[in-house]
């Protein structure tokens, strides 16, 4: 908003919390589902966080319109292994939530009927493919810890050949506050998860508590009344939130504990998340007209330049991996990308 000026347009909420959303609504962010909705298509369109099909850029290029693909990276990474895949040959297996964005959009990678959806045990044992068929499986990013090892059990079970992600694909932050979750939650007569209540990961945290040993485990949004007449028979409290609630909320909530009781806070710290991602792309571009030094690319590679004058495009996501020229098309530097699933550029 700060480069285009307002309005900017959304497709989906960038994340699932109603926080974020209401503050960027404030300043000129209009959020819509589909991009047919978009009145004045010379503004701006961010994709959300959560990722889209490919049928979806195709669709903003051919209204001719500017956007701005802010899916994580770590679903990027699904996507990709997804596509490598297929290529291979396998089918694919997706374990995730129905009609969920991120399913929406790692299942729009592929062409039609060659990437089913698992959403849990049951779903596996009434599960059958063509025995001459090879078989993988991705997983969305903020499932239960817990619950995808069971389904990856069964699945294993049943089909022994199949073929796993490099590295599991369930988000670090996700996988984080579960942890942590599971090592409090016991010890909590209530537990607490800020967040919004179609947030995946949030979600999860509150069942994660009560399947650990707090009975008592609620979802609190930003706007959500604090139960202090509950809270003040308790000994002890729990307080995580979800990956996409900004830290703002946690403080407040204690806050609003403070003003209220006399209260010890124990942080609890499974980890120390230290993870960053690079710089939004522009319509799949890399947006810069001058050296890059070291651009990291979804911590998979390292470009490294000495002077690059025009606007290269990254094309990581095919088979081979190459950075192009984008007004002459010349690939620059094209490697096989089954071991980095990147490529240098010197």
């Amino acid at each position: 908003i700060k480069k285009y000026g307002a309005p900017v347009y959304v497709r989906h909420e960038i994340v699932h919390n109603k926080h974020v959303v209401d503050s960027l609504k404030a300043i000129g962010a209009i959020f819509v589902e589909e991009l047919e909705e978009i009145k004045d298509k010379t503004r701006p369109v961010i994709f959300s966080a959560h990722g889209v099909p490919k049928s979806v850029p195709l669709e903003a290029n051919g209204y001719n319109m500017e956007y701005i693909d802010a899916t994580c990276p770590l679903v990027s990474k699904v996507h990709r292994e997804a596509e490598n895949l297929h290529k291979a040959g396998y089918h694919i297996v997706l374990i995730g939530h129905n009609n969920h964005p991120e399913v929406i959009g790692t299942m729009g990678q592929l062409p039609e009927n060659t990437i089913d959806l698992i959403q849990d045990e049951h779903d596996v044992e009434l599960y059958e493919l063509d025995s001459n068929k090879k078989i993988a499986y991705v997983t969305q990013t903020t499932l239960s810890v817990d619950d995808t090892k069971n389904i990856i059990k069964a699945l294993k079970k049943k089909f022994p050949q199949i073929k796993e992600p490099f590295k599991e694909d369930i988000c670090y932050a996700t996988t984080n506050r579960q942890s942590a979750v599971k090592n409090i939650a016991k010890k909590c007569d209530m537990f607490f998860v800020l967040g919004s209540r179609n947030s995946s990961n949030s979600v999860r945290l509150v069942e994660v508590a009560e399947q650990t040993g707090c009975t008592h485990a609620e979802l609190i949004n930003y706007e959500s009344e604090i139960p202090f007449e509950k809270i003040q028979n308790c000994k002890t409290i729990g307080v995580s939130s979800g990956a996409s609630a900004p830290e703002v909320l946690v403080e407040n909530f204690i806050n609003k504990l403070k003003e209220n009781f006399k209260i010890k806070i124990e942080e609890v710290e499974i980890i120390k998340e230290n993870i960053v991602f690079k710089v939004l792309r522009r319509n799949g571009m890399l947006d810069r007209m001058y050296d890059i030094k070291t651009v990291a690319y979804d911590n998979s590679v390292t470009l490294e330049s000495t002077k690059l004058n025009t606007l290269v495009e990254s094309m990581l996501d095919d088979s081979l991996g190459w950075i192009r020229d984008v007004k002459t098309k010349t690939p620059i530097k094209k490697y096989p990308i089954t071991k980095y699933q990147g490529c240098l550029l010197y």
